[in-house]
């Protein structure tokens, strides 16, 4: 079997690729292994395709709520072939032309699945690759629950649901995450009827409660909500999927066109076969790594939702820069994670940074909220479930987290990113002039709303 050597492997073409890319700018010879699509999961099957999407929901759900601004309008038909269209021409022609451009000098490109055979190891096709430096970036994929009956049913994942040739009449989403919220919205929007099952008393748990409690209630208007339910059994009936649920010990059949799994994600450590090497896993599969990015192995990283950190694009990015520099330089830094922000873009949307109202047990905080509906701008787009929570440090008033259900929730957010990030402080924004009547107010107001002592201290 043929052995080929390179100064840099980097196996997985998302993240991955800001580290490739500083390597052969630096004139090391460099692998890039990728058995799909370059892009990763993010651009291919995440991120991007869900958002163009979500965009088209959101129109829609703006001409289906025109009667509430004086505009009497009609939805005549939706074209889910041109709606596809649209989409998977942007995304399919994007990965296509990052592959492209990623066949230059110093990088050689291997478009099949890898193995580790050894600690620097890799077994591709026919050829063994080892490197010098080894970065795995090779990210996560849909976790498949346990299901009596699931092996003998067509069901789906975020990986394929939205290259659907034909919209379902119904749909079944199992999961109450952010995916299921997403993806729930794309299709209510759509036409299809959406029923969630979740086995948890309310969706999107691991958001702060009040965010999480607002949007189960305005789910539950929206889709068919199975809460506290378990699917226990799935089979074929004709053309359609018959799903057996248990609801606080009643047992319920429903029909479905689709069966949807948005259950979480698990990491591709067990396909790369890292189990060959030295390299420490947890017990989830997730890579551990040190505060570099490194893993116990020297020579050998890892970055992105394949470590679990954050499964997150922006934080994948973020771990590439630091690691490339900290395999590439003499001046190592530690990873900074502080101020991690995410955003789910589902109706209504959300945006969150720090710390959730219940991990503060611990902390002496103090607490500002502000309904859109109180401004300006949140009368005129009449937005009346959104709002704005923020959490402050009782003592030092540095802000501690922020949590936005409403318009523009994940655009709204980026000013209490940067003052966290910064290390200011309550005063640092409150001072800061707002414009009138923009949103943005009712992130001010959310502030000054806080119920403080000594309020000339700020």
């Amino acid at each position: 079997m043929k052995k080929r050597e390179f100064d840099v492997v980097v196996i997985g073409a998302g993240s991955g690729l800001i580290i490739s890319s500083k390597a052969a700018e630096l004139g090391l010879k460099t692998a890039i292994i990728e058995e799909r699509e370059f892009g990763g999961t993010c651009l291919n099957r995440g991120c991007i395709p869900s958002k163009m999407l979500i965009h088209t929901a959101d129109v829609i759900e703006i001409i289906k709520n025109s009667s509430k601004f004086g505009i009497n309008s009609k939805l005549d038909k939706i074209d889910w072939n041109k709606i596809q269209k649209r989409v998977w021409n942007t995304i399919d022609s994007s990965a296509r032309n990052i592959e492209k451009g990623n066949r230059e000098e110093n990088i050689t490109i291997f478009k099949k699945r890898a193995e580790f055979v050894g600690e620097r190891l890799l077994k591709v096709g026919n050829e063994l690759i080892t490197g010098k430096k080894i970065f795995i970036c090779a990210g996560t994929r849909p976790n498949i629950p346990e299901i009596n009956g699931l092996d003998k049913v067509k069901y789906y994942t975020s990986d394929n649901i939205m290259r659907l040739k034909k919209l379902p009449k119904k749909i079944l989403v199992m999961g109450g995450g952010y995916i299921s919220a997403e993806l729930s919205h794309v299709f209510a929007s759509v036409g299809s009827e959406v029923t969630i099952v979740y086995r948890g008393e309310r969706l999107l748990k691991n958001e702060d409660k009040e965010i999480s409690e607002t949007y189960t209630r305005i789910a539950s208007k929206k889709y068919n909500l199975m809460l506290n339910t378990n699917i226990i059994k799935v089979s074929k009936k004709d053309k359609s999927i018959k799903v057996e649920l248990e609801q606080k010990g009643k047992k319920k059949n429903l029909i479905t066109d689709i069966l949807l799994l948005t259950t979480g994600r698990i990491p591709n450590s067990d396909i790369l076969k890292v189990k060959n090497t030295n390299v420490k896993v947890d017990k989830k599969g997730f890579i551990l790594v040190d505060e570099y990015l490194e893993t116990n192995v020297k020579g050998v990283y890892a970055i992105g939702d394949i470590i679990g950190k954050y499964l997150l694009k922006h934080s994948a990015n973020l771990e590439a820069g630091y690691c490339a520099n900290n395999a590439f330089s003499d001046s190592k830094i530690k990873i900074d994670y502080s101020a991690m922000p995410h955003a789910i873009f589902t109706s209504p949307q959300i945006a969150s940074v720090g710390f959730t109202e219940e991990e503060l047990k611990e902390i002496k905080y103090l607490k500002g909220k502000y309904n859109y509906y109180d401004t300006g701008m949140g009368m005129a787009i009449e937005d009346k479930d959104g709002f704005v929570k923020v959490l402050v440090d009782a003592n030092s008033k540095k802000i501690l987290g922020c949590h936005i259900i409403g318009s523009d929730a994940p655009t709204l957010i980026h000013e209490v990113i940067v003052a966290m990030k910064n290390n200011l402080t309550i005063s640092d924004l409150i001072k800061t002039i707002h414009i009138h009547p923009a949103l943005n107010e009712v992130v001010l107001r959310a502030f000054l709303s806080v119920d403080r002592e000594g309020k000339e201290e700020f």
